[in-house]
């Protein structure tokens, strides 16, 4: 299995992220040219961690996403569903409490984390809305989420040369820097068929979350959501 289709079967999706599991966080940065780090600081400032709070962070593959709340003085609980993700993170970082689970069906009691977090994986996740509603259901009442993922760009112009690079530029450069492009190919598809940002808004009000918001960051490229469980 080289990547994964659409209709994202658990299996097939797994079985990819395993595959570029060793140079996942490298081929990150060069084909969203350094900008994934500024969204990581945006995340990090968004869920404001503080000591001795709980967070959750979900498909957080090596835990890169991670280290920015441990350093708060949080608790945090990097989680994915890759165990080949998860393997290499634990080589990188043995003293965080790596966690096996499927986002539809977290291995988490009800309102256990104060903040809950999600980068980059919702998209990947087969039913968006039961992953929501187990997010809502293992967060704290006043707790909060904050979902940063691919979005529509707000400029139109912009918007056609963006689904340009995805389509046509992103697998020739992750043939250059990434055992597996065609996991890559999969990336593009699943940017171009997500939800904008108003269609993820009301996905998260219809899972339960209230204040629900988001900003667009690299003019929309990415959207960072937010909501509150009351």
């Amino acid at each position: 299995m080289t990547r994964a289709s659409l209709d994202k079967q658990p299996h097939e999706v797994a079985s990819m992220f395993d595959g570029v599991a060793a140079n996942y966080d490298l081929t990150n940065d060069v084909l969203s040219l350094g900008q994934d780090r500024v969204w990581r600081k945006a995340v990090a400032k968004a869920v404001n961690a503080r000591p001795a709070e709980k967070v959750l962070d979900l498909a957080a593959g090596t835990a890169t996403s991670s280290l920015p709340f441990a350093a708060t003085g949080a608790y945090v609980v990097p989680c994915d569903f890759s165990i080949g993700m998860l393997r290499e993170g634990k080589k990188r970082h043995a003293w965080l409490p790596f966690t096996a689970g499927d986002a539809t069906k977290l291995p988490f009691r009800d309102e256990t984390f104060d903040a809950v977090t999600i980068s980059f994986g919702l998209r990947n996740v087969q039913d968006t809305d039961a992953a929501l509603r187990e997010l809502y259901r293992v967060t704290k009442p006043g707790g909060r989420v904050v979902i940063c993922e691919f979005s529509q760009p707000v400029w139109t112009p912009f918007r056609t040369v963006y689904i340009e690079y995805l389509m046509r530029a992103l697998p020739p450069v992750a043939r250059a820097v990434s055992s597996n492009p065609d996991a890559y190919v999969y990336l593009a598809e699943s940017i171009r068929a997500w939800p904008d940002q108003p269609g993820l808004a009301k996905k998260l009000q219809q899972a339960g979350w209230s204040q629900v918001a988001w900003r667009n960051l690299t003019g929309g490229v990415v959207a960072l959501h937010r909501g509150v469980r009351d």
